[in-house]
């Protein structure tokens, strides 16, 4: 009986880390593509082309495995929900590593399709303007990621009834909005990955730590106000 159950326990354990396993896989492939698409915009790109790019790149993700693991592909969005318990610390964790590696991959990939052809020119490394202090790309970073995840948040409720549009489209329209207000100020980031790939395949470390301090700043801020202010309530349970 003992050994049965401990079978059926086993079982389920396998089940569920083959799902952790897809939903890794998915953070890493949406994050891959979101750099693939992103850099190649970025040489010599409008900043019009950049913000679609980039919105129109994580629409297309989020549709693609959003259903799988909800399509994170930035560690801010990972902690605006780990700071309100809506995932776990260690489930987080491989969430962020993923993407990080997904995006160091996808900026590889360009590096590589375009090494010939680059000749110094900058492959998407975000920094901030030469008249903008560490502080203002901070603060921009973090209002700007912050509209995101909090898009990001309300689009995600359970509860809510009132959604009839694209969820995916939503989140992708928020970034365009992001990286039109902020591509000449501090190159939009709004995704501490999406900065690190770019970062690490052209050895740039420039002011690196603005885009992990603003951008995850801005989603744990948003992740507590939507938690604790907006989250709608099912009326069955008040």
């Amino acid at each position: 009986m003992c050994e049965m159950k401990f079978i059926s326990f086993l079982i389920e354990d396998l089940k569920e880390n083959k799902q952790l396993w897809k939903e890794l896989l998915a953070e890493f492939v949406g994050t891959f593509f979101l750099l693939f698409v992103g850099l190649f915009s970025c040489l010599g790109g409008s900043v019009e082309r950049i913000a679609f790019a980039f919105g129109l790149a994580v629409a297309s993700m989020a549709q693609a495995v959003g259903h799988i693991s909800g399509c994170h592909i930035n560690p801010a969005i990972t902690l605006g929900f780990l700071v309100v318990g809506e995932i776990s610390i260690l489930k987080g964790l491989f969430f962020i590593i993923m993407q990080c590696l997904g995006a160091v991959a996808g900026a590889g990939v360009v590096y590589l399709s375009l090494i010939d052809t680059l000749m110094g020119a900058n492959l998407g490394v975000t920094s901030p303007a030469a008249n903008l202090n560490a502080g203002q790309a901070v603060l921009i970073e973090t209002l700007i990621t912050f509209v995101l995840v909090l898009v990001v948040k309300a689009v995600s409720d359970v509860e809510r009834i009132d959604i009839k549009g694209s969820a995916p489209l939503a989140v992708g329209l928020s970034i365009t909005a992001g990286h039109l207000c902020a591509v000449p100020l501090t190159g939009a980031s709004m995704n501490p990955a999406r900065s690190f790939g770019a970062a690490v395949v052209q050895n740039s470390w420039d002011s690196h730590w603005v885009y992990w301090i603003g951008p995850n700043i801005g989603g744990i801020l948003a992740g507590l106000l939507y938690r604790f202010c907006f989250k709608q309530s099912n009326p069955e349970s008040i």
